[in-house]
């Protein structure tokens, strides 16, 4: 195993997983159904993203709890990756993720478990040891569900670490983790799923869409909000304004990491110093690049890199000249 090292991009996976893929001519109730050889990668939102992170060129480490067989399984396959890990040992075994191809349809069936319950003592361990790694981060990576015990403003105190030890935040998460973000992050980065959940409205339309992103940054949770829409592309709020970037058109293939992918590539271009459309492109590339690969197998960098030169430039969204005829149009 790699030892870690000071890393520029530091990830945190608080609910990493052992992803098991497999398929299978036909899914059907009760019936035993023979599957084919299955594919074991390392799973949880920030693993994928240090994997990407390391296969685009740049110095990662991937920092998580883990426990039982399949938490030894999980960290020697993030070390074989190449990924230095820094491992926060606990009680009860890390959980495991299955998912199934089906054949004859070409459908996806994914079954997620809860995760291992964690301690207080294991919860304060892990954030000790984020708090060390991020003081030499050029940027830390928080991404996934928080596991049963772990409160649901655990990602704010984690902001609050990167804000005291001066590592920007980018943060990709959902449900309660979401919800109670304050202050604190540099760039949020949900899904509109996740975002619709998190306003609590449906967000049909795009103008609503980036209006939810922006009272994110109105109310102060964080500086910037990239809302991935799938097939649909992005949208980039900023304080001033917004962007649409559309999709790449890839053949269709297992969507498993092309969030985490899309998080990745915008690091990677944040890291690289370029300005944040830049690295929002970098990001889609990434994501797309992922639809290529089986399971949560991580994309080749001359995919995105390939994708990266067809993602077209975003079209512009002035906020404020939509606030100011929205100001004079009102009573």
């Amino acid at each position: 195993m790699k030892t870690p090292t000071a890393s520029t991009i530091v990830t945190l996976t608080m609910n990493p997983a052992l992803d098991i893929t497999t398929d299978t001519d036909q899914v059907i109730p009760t019936d035993k159904m023979r599957c084919g050889l299955p594919r074991y990668d390392p799973g949880g939102g920030g693993i994928n993203v240090a994997r990407i992170v390391h296969v685009l060129g740049e110095s990662v480490s991937a920092l998580f709890p883990a426990g039982g067989h399949a938490g030894d399984k999980v960290t020697d396959l993030v070390a074989d990756s190449g990924v230095p890990v820094q491992r926060i040992p606990v009680a009860h075994s890390t959980r495991e993720s299955f998912t199934v191809d089906e054949r004859c349809t070409g459908k996806q069936y994914r079954f997620v478990l809860p995760g291992p319950r964690l301690t207080d003592a294991e919860q304060a361990a892990c954030l000790e040891t984020l708090s060390a790694a991020a003081g030499s981060a050029d940027f830390v990576v928080a991404s996934g569900s928080l596991p049963p015990g772990v409160p649901s403003d655990f990602y704010q105190r984690v902001a609050d670490i990167c804000r005291e030890r001066g590592a920007p935040l980018i943060l990709d998460t959902s449900g309660g983790g979401l919800r109670h973000i304050s202050s604190g992050v540099f760039l949020l980065k949900p899904s509109v799923r996740e975002l619709r959940e998190c306003v609590g409205r449906e967000l049909i339309s795009e103008s609503e869409q980036l209006a939810a992103a922006h009272e994110l940054i109105d109310r102060g949770c964080a500086q910037f909000v990239v809302v991935s829409l799938g097939a649909d592309g992005a949208l980039l709020a900023t304080p001033h304004g917004g962007q649409r970037y559309s999709a790449v058109q890839v053949p269709s293939g297992s969507g498993v990491g092309a969030g985490d992918a899309m998080t990745a590539g915008i690091t990677v271009g944040l890291k690289r110093g370029w300005p944040l459309d830049k690295a929002v492109r970098l990001g889609i590339a990434a994501g797309s690049a992922m639809l290529l690969t089986p399971g949560t197998a991580h994309c080749a960098r001359e995919d995105v890199e390939r994708f990266f030169e067809i993602v077209a430039d975003p079209i512009d969204l002035d906020r404020d000249k939509r606030l100011s005829v929205q100001g004079k149009t009102s009573p």
